[in-house]
């Protein structure tokens, strides 16, 4: 075999993987659209249903940019973020176990849309200290193919990476199981310890900007729950 000239090789790597990235990145971002388009949809609607039970409750849904927007659910806030950069897996993920990445290992490159969750008062009362979750990774390939990694059944309902494809149906699926998933992620008590000791100028600021810190789990180990957060 011919060895290739460096500047060969770069070519070739250029023409190979950058163009490949290029397809991934318009996928992610036209997957991005599709969960913006149907979010907004999906708000209007809860929000005429709930008007009719109780006028108190809110669904919103707000554009923040064109990789990011909002939807707020009740007093929850999920935050939906698309990351404009390419990545590829660990070799010990388990997507390198399947045969469709063992085929082209091309397909292991994804862009990424991260979903977050929030309090709502967090942000409508500037609690700067508040904490929120990433409770899921949405995972989208050079041929459309997407998967989910994120916390109990969004970790285990979206994993087809082989066979699921994105369009409109599976982005709504995805997107009702992430609001369904919030809205049973309750508001725990943070333990008394961690809670006994303030300090005079966190307590002279708490009715500016309530500093003492909220989480839905605050003081309880969410990243070694391994998805068993009830």
């Amino acid at each position: 075999m011919e060895n290739k000239t460096s500047r060969e090789l770069i070519l070739k790597t250029l023409v190979e993987k950058s163009s490949m990235k290029q397809d991934v990145y318009a996928n992610t971002l036209k997957a991005f659209g599709v969960l913006k388009s149907v979010a907004k949809s999906l708000a209007f609607e809860l929000s005429k249903e709930i008007a009719q039970k109780d006028k108190r409750v809110v669904i919103e849904f707000k554009e923040k940019g064109e990789f990011e927007f909002e939807l707020r659910v009740a007093g929850d806030l999920l935050i939906f973020a698309m990351h404009t950069n390419i990545f590829e897996f660990d070799k010990n993920h388990q997507v390198w176990k399947s045969s469709y990445i063992k085929d082209d290992h091309y397909r292991t490159f994804c862009g990424m849309i991260n979903i977050y969750n929030f309090l709502n008062d967090s942000f409508k009362y500037s609690r700067i200290n508040d904490l929120g979750y990433v409770i899921g990774r949405i995972f989208v390939n050079k041929e459309d193919h997407y998967f989910l990694e994120g916390k109990k059944q969004l970790g285990f309902m979206y994993n087809d990476f082989v066979h699921a494809v994105v369009d409109e149906n599976a982005i709504k699926a995805v997107l009702e199981s992430t609001i369904l998933y919030c809205l049973n992620f309750d508001l725990y008590t943070p333990p008394f310890d961690s809670v006994k000791e303030i300090s005079v100028m966190d307590m002279q600021s708490v009715s500016e900007s309530m500093q003492i810190k909220t989480g839905k789990r605050l003081g309880f180990r969410f990243q070694a729950d391994n998805d068993l957060i009830d």
